[in-house]
């Protein structure tokens, strides 16, 4: 059962393929933690692009940043003159000015080094504010199809982590790599302008530094691109365990679901180690050719300045740039990582933002102003999957005002009419038509104002009751709520809760009963007043007592709008105008109530099987 469990989850994470008109996902998230480029043109023209509103604050850092670098490398040359031309001597009053240079220019760069660390952060915490909205909102133009294949732990790991990795380049990276290159070319600068053999004698280390950094980069790469592929596994699982917790905790899973996040959360600490172990290694590594660096200008310009050729000032400055010159060595190498990582992650980020909405709106919309609600399918074919049709030439009139019941077995396509009239899916042959006007002409966002919608899934935010209800729309007053509120009965209970209509239901509404949460998505329905109103099964999720109570506020919310219910509980339906009896995809029945009892077929015998069980079950 564990084998079957941990399987489970690594299937979890696997893309179904995509239909050929959309840009292909992944297979899974191991394939799509391939190793990049470190630096990648193409990616960080696209990257630049976002920090262009704040261009000026850019050139403004790298202005600061060559300051730094020049305010830092200068300091062992005024040791080098306060040494050499005051010291030796004897000048007090020389020496006590080049001190106060230097603290003035110790102050000096601190200051400046505030204002760049401070417009850098500001800079990356802009960008990534800015990419994550462009992200977040682009995420949301996806068709369900998208949802459908891929896991929400995935999109919140590119939302959260991968823009996060970025933030590290914008805030870290780009800028500050200019201050360690300055730093390097005046650390350089100052050694060769005072004896060019010293400067070649602290060079020697620079080919086993080299190549140790080689080493190091390697090795760091697979480190992180493990880190990042368990973090996103991690993510992908949390998310469907926390979900689905009522059934780990009912059918006792705790401890099954504790030991597959084990083995997920060891490896990804596993592979952080890992990458700990290898800084642990290069760091020592780095100081040790520093120190065999400062060694060999102690020797060779200890030497040197006994024999007089140079003096104790250049030696003494020698040995301070050469502790300077490893340490932006060091923090490029940290940059690289950065960058390296910065590559991956855009990649993935750009591949999501260059993914094309499978439904989009039409170049020249129609105009859909005063819907009426006239719904007509015609020779209407769709399949989930290519050619797996769930619905086969389905065709069907809903006048302006009608009440209309679809019924049939599980998987029969009841939903299916759902989901395609609000088009989030699309079909594959035939028409659909709102007052003769094809849907796909119509903007997604003008369709969907004037269609409300009730389903079986209820989902409630964590939020107050009123925003549930208006889904924070400015337009729907607080007036209005409450008028919908009473209207669907559900007032008396708002009434009582310690804060009335602020009350936080808590994340999916946790705070109330199953039927208190279906009541008030009858009230959001009602709130925004749709022209066409879709029931799907939602009062077979509500006891007797609120099936009751929301009957006759069904009668009120399906008066005067086109209508469509879905429904297993055939009692509810008794009163529509027309009944369709789907099965296996196809319009097999259609007529009232008791014309279909009269026919003696699907319809009759689901009527009879529901009355026998509700017999039995009163009896």
């Amino acid at each position: 059962m564990k084998d079957q469990q941990t399987k489970n989850t690594k299937e979890q994470v696997k893309l179904p393929e995509e239909p050929v008109n959309l840009i292909k996902e992944p297979d899974d998230l191991e394939q799509e933690e391939v190793l990049g480029k470190a630096y990648d043109s193409r990616l960080m023209k696209r990257l630049i692009k976002y920090l262009k509103p704040y261009s000026k604050w850019v050139f403004l850092a790298i202005f600061l940043t060559v300051g730094v670098a020049l305010l830092s490398t200068i300091r062992p040359y005024l040791t080098k003159i306060a040494i050499d031309s005051y010291i030796v001597n004897k000048d007090p009053i020389g020496l006590r000015n080049i001190i106060l240079i230097l603290l003035g220019t110790l102050v000096f760069q601190g200051l400046v080094q505030y204002i760049m660390t401070y417009l850098t952060q500001w800079i990356g915490q802009k960008t990534i504010f800015d990419l994550r909205m462009e992200l977040f909102k682009h995420i949301q133009k996806f068709s369900m199809s998208f949802f459908d294949k891929n896991p929400v732990g995935r999109m919140v790991t590119r939302l959260t982590n991968d823009i996060e990795v970025l933030n590290e380049m914008f805030s870290s990276g780009i800028v500050m790599v200019f201050a360690d290159i300055f730093i390097i070319g005046g650390i350089l600068f100052f050694m060769f302008s005072l004896s060019w053999q010293l400067t070649l004698i602290a060079l020697s280390v620079v080919i086993p530094l080299i190549y140790t950094t080689i080493i190091f980069r390697k090795k760091v790469r697979i480190a992180f691109r493990d880190v990042r592929y368990y973090l996103a596994k991690m993510n992908a699982f949390l998310q469907e365990h926390i979900t689905g917790i009522l059934v780990v905790k009912i059918f006792n899973k705790d401890k099954t679901t504790l030991e597959d996040f084990k083995k997920i959360n060891y490896d990804h600490t596993k592979a952080n180690k890992k990458s700990v172990l290898y800084y642990s290694v290069f760091f020592p590594v780095v100081e040790l050719i520093g120190a065999i660096s400062g060694g060999l200008i102690i020797w060779y310009g200890g030497g040197k300045a006994i024999e007089g050729a140079i003096t104790i000032g250049i030696l003494i400055s020698f040995i301070q740039y050469s502790e300077m010159f490893f340490r932006p060595i060091r923090d490029l190498s940290e940059k690289y990582n950065i960058m390296q990582t910065a590559m991956a992650s855009s990649e993935r980020i750009f591949k999501l933002l260059d993914r094309k909405a499978s439904i989009r709106d039409p170049k020249n919309p129609a105009e859909f102003t005063d819907c009426k609600g006239n719904i007509e399918f015609r020779n209407v074919w769709f399949a989930y999957v290519k050619e797996n049709y769930v619905l086969k030439n389905i065709s069907f009139n809903i006048k302006q005002g009608e009440k209309v019941a679809f019924v049939g077995a599980t998987g029969a396509g009841k939903s299916s009419i759902m989901n395609l009239l609000l088009r989030f899916y699309d079909i594959q042959k035939g028409e659909i038509l709102i007052d003769g006007i094809n849907i796909k002409d119509i903007k997604q966002s003008d369709l969907r104002k004037n269609i409300g919608l009730v389903v079986q899934d209820i989902f409630l935010f964590s939020d107050s009751i009123t925003n549930n209800i208006s889904l924070n729309n400015d337009n729907i007053s607080e007036e209005k709520i409450k008028d919908c509120a009473k209207i669907i009965g559900i007032d008396h209970f708002i009434d009582k809760l310690p804060l009335k209509y602020l009350q936080n239901v808590k994340e999916r509404g946790v705070t109330l009963s199953q039927g208190q949460r279906q009541l008030i998505t009858f009230a959001r329905a009602l709130a925004y007043d749709p022209r066409i109103l879709i029931l799907d099964e939602a009062t077979s999720s509500v006891d007797t007592h609120s099936e009751i109570l929301i009957q006759n506020a069904i009668d009120k919310l399906m008066e005067g709008r086109t209508s469509i219910i879905i429904a297993h509980r055939l009692s509810t339906i008794q009163k529509c105008d027309k009944i369709i009896v789907m099965h296996k995809g196809e319009i097999r029945e259609t007529g009232t109530h008791y014309e279909l009892i009269e026919m003696g077929g699907i319809y009759s015998k689901l009527y009879q099987l529901q009355y026998k069980e509700t017999f039995a079950g009163n009896g």
